[in-house]
């Protein structure tokens, strides 16, 4: 009976030994292809997976690799970034940085490896043995290496990895031509890259670092958790600063080919920053979201995600700032022209035509709407706008909208068409855009009627943004004409003839030496316009002057 029980519970034997043997040979520091062929080791393994042990194999590694994280690796990997820096020079403060890496990685190397053999030995199926692979294993254990290593991480791994890169996207930039501003010393001795004296410039090793961080950060899986917060911040803020320093103020000239040319530059240092280990545009691992068994993702798809993402951020803040000036932007359209393209073609990718349009009729109200300002200046303003906001928008729903308060206004001026009348007429001073708009002779077209275009393509309609504002008779049709629109203001076209005829008759009856020819040609465009029949009272006025005139 009792030898029964031995049997039952008694160890079979070597397969302490073996155990001892397998996993010694997981944790050894040194890697080669002919560790399996010693017999000893291919025995143990054999006798493991026969008793059952094989599968415990992958749980003891990735619980030792936990335990030696938490207990050891990472304490000092800390401890190793948090010496004192009050005494340090940014050279030595990077030094320390990557020699924390370093160690990270030596501490980190030996259960790689075996990592990389246990997940061999289960593809090959040697011994028996089973499991995830090597993909499976090296996802498992990365994650225990994040999770461990940066779940709360210390400010002074950002702030060090922030200053590092900042410094090697400097040195980049020198090297390409696009140094910062104000970096040169008074006597010219100064490295444009890493700003120190020249003799004592370290540039080339600053880059060096940089790739031998990358190899580092990549061969951990560490690669984008660690430096998209650095990059991210850095691009940001270089971002905003080049907008300060070309853009603001600046509206004849267009910034989307200089800011591409200026983006491929960034992307020169940010493929230093997420090279392989390889050196090149290898792999790069994912920080977030991969799914099952996907370690990495291609290079290049990581920095065409960071180009979208520059792409973007440009967009956002320069729309940002150009809805900051559109006021000044309009006043000085057509020479803001190369503006208003720029500022259509990123507020098309970007959802900010809300943001627009509440800005813009503020700065209306606020520095056009009010007593101080002459009824000219506020009618040329509102021409400006027809101009710049139909080439920035041609659904000419932002028009409708921003301008909805100056037309509101104009309303209450007792000389607004008097004004208007005038400048049809090349009466007014400074102002020849309605005279010149009249010379066109295209018909006036209310706002407000409920006509369609017939004869226009089908394929050709597109559908109003969202924000469209349907008018009384629930039309969406707008005119982009300037006359046209400045008549809608009243919605009748009697108003502007009545006004016109006033000025007429009293120029008639009152100069002695007028113009004519003129008056005649603004009758005959006044009739293209407005038609013949509101025009005819005007025509009989100037046939009798012509005939008193001839008799006198």
């Amino acid at each position: 009976m009792m030898d029964s029980a031995e049997r039952l519970f008694s160890v079979p034997q070597g397969l302490p030994s073996a155990w001892d043997t397998v996993t010694a040979a997981l944790v050894s520091p040194v890697s080669n292809d002919d560790t399996m062929s010693d017999g000893s080791l291919c025995e143990g393994l054999s006798l493991l997976c026969s008793n059952g042990l094989g599968q415990f194999l992958e749980g003891w590694l990735l619980e030792t690799l936990q335990v030696r994280l938490t207990t050891a690796v990472a304490p000092e990997f800390w401890a190793g970034l948090k010496q004192p820096e009050n005494e340090l020079g940014e050279k030595d403060r990077t030094r320390i940085l990557l020699i924390a890496f370093r160690t990270l990685l030596d501490r980190l190397e030996p259960f790689l490896g075996g990592l990389e053999r246990l997940g061999t030995w289960q593809d090959e199926g040697r011994g028996g043995l089973c499991g995830p692979g090597a993909r499976g294993l090296r996802e498992r254990a990365f994650s225990v290496i994040r999770a461990i290593l940066l779940f709360s991480p210390s400010a002074v791994l950002q702030m060090r990895i922030l200053e590092f890169y900042s410094r090697t996207f400097s040195v980049h930039m020198s090297q390409k031509g696009e140094a910062e501003e104000g970096v040169r010393g008074p006597d010219g001795g100064v490295c444009l890259g890493c700003t120190v004296p020249t003799q004592q410039c370290w540039c080339q090793e600053a880059l060096e670092q940089l790739q031998e961080l990358s190899h580092i950060l990549s061969r951990l899986q560490l690669l984008e958790r660690v430096s998209s917060e650095a990059v991210t911040s850095i691009l940001h803020k270089l971002i905003e600063q080049r907008m300060e320093q070309h853009c603001r103020g600046e509206y004849e000239s267009s910034f989307l080919f200089s800011f591409q040319e200026w983006l491929e530059l960034v992307l020169g240092w940010l493929s230093r920053v997420f090279a392989s280990e390889e050196g090149g545009l290898g792999t790069v691992p994912n920080s977030t979201g991969s799914r099952a068994g996907e370690v990495g993702q291609p290079a290049n798809a990581v920095l065409q995600r960071w180009r979208c993402h520059m792409h973007q951020f440009f967009c956002r803040i320069y729309v940002n700032m150009r809805i900051e000036e559109l006021f000044s932007i309009i006043r000085d359209f057509p020479e803001s022209k190369p503006a208003i393209e720029d500022l259509k073609f990123c507020l098309e990718r970007t959802n900010q035509r809300q943001q627009l349009l509440t800005s813009l009729k503020t700065a209306f109200e606020t520095r056009l709407l009010h007593p101080g300002v002459h009824t000219s200046d506020i009618i040329t303003v509102y021409i400006s706008a027809i101009k710049a906001l139909r080439e920035l928008d041609p659904s000419m729903v932002i028009l409708q909208v921003a301008c909805q308060p100056i037309r509101k206004y104009l309303r209450t001026r007792e000389d607004t068409v008097r004004q208007i009348v005038a400048s049809l007429t090349g009466d007014a001073e400074g102002c020849s855009d309605l005279a010149n708009e009249l010379s066109r002779a295209d018909p006036v077209t209310l706002e407000t009627q409920d006509s369609e275009d017939e004869g226009s393509d089908p394929e050709e309609w597109t559908p109003d943004p969202k924000d469209a504002v349907t008018d009384k008779t629930g039309s969406k049709r707008r005119s982009s004409d300037i006359i046209s629109l400045l008549v809608s203001i009243y919605g009748s076209k009697e108003i502007f003839i009545d006004e016109y005829r006033t000025v007429l008759a009293d120029r008639l009856l009152h100069q002695f030496n007028y113009n004519t020819a003129r008056e005649i040609r603004n009758v005959e465009l006044l009739k293209l316009r407005f038609g013949e029949s509101h025009m005819h009272y005007c025509e009989v006025m100037l046939k009798v002057k012509q005939g008193v005139t001839l008799k006198s």
